[in-house]
């Protein structure tokens, strides 16, 4: 997970033909987030609000776990972006005075964790995290530890592909991740 190796992986992706993306959600791996800004121009980064959440709990005092955990997942709640920045800001005037390193975390990363708002309400569950692909993840390597050793790469691509596949076949006839409806909003 070096620069290196992200900042190749999205160089092979913009020269296949990648173009026009408008958001990356992530975590705030530094090698990640300066591979994303070298190769995709124009491109919002969010940080996954998961992610983000641990590393808050990192700087809170274990006893306001519960109180600030609270705090966050308000903002998630609010009904547009006007009212999530309010509460956001509401958030880190209750923070200061009790827990200046929270607040301080916190506003650090405000323009991270909120370029969800940018894009319309209807996708911000599926931008404001990378949980899905997370998801994804470990269901690619559940299925690949049953196998344990392939035989050659072709098979590991092929059992991978499999799991690709059936994702995709989830989305596109059950229940779409993404509206196309909504990402032509998103275009606007």
């Amino acid at each position: 997970e070096d620069g290196a190796g992200w900042l190749g992986f999205f160089r092979d992706l913009t020269a296949r033909g990648l173009s026009g993306v408008a958001l990356v959600t992530s975590d705030a791996h530094s090698g990640l987030v300066e591979a994303i800004g070298a190769t995709l121009p124009g491109a919002s980064w969010q940080r996954c609000r998961t992610h983000y959440a641990a590393n808050l709990m990192a700087v809170t005092p274990k006893s306001a776990w519960a109180w600030v955990k609270a705090l966050l997942h308000s903002v998630y709640d609010q009904p547009d972006a006007d009212a999530v920045h309010a509460q956001f800001d509401r958030i880190l005037d209750a923070l200061t005075d009790k827990l200046p390193q929270v607040a301080a975390h916190l506003d650090s990363a405000r323009a991270d964790i909120l370029a969800f708002t940018g894009f319309p309400k209807a996708a911000w569950r599926q931008i404001w995290s990378n949980n899905p692909q997370e998801r994804l993840n470990r269901e690619i390597r559940r299925r690949t530890d049953v196998v344990g050793i392939f035989p050659d790469r072709t098979a590991l691509i092929r059992l991978v592909g499999a799991v690709l596949a059936e994702q995709h076949d989830e989305w596109t006839e059950q229940r779409r991740y993404l509206g196309l409806d909504i990402l032509a909003k998103s275009r606007l």
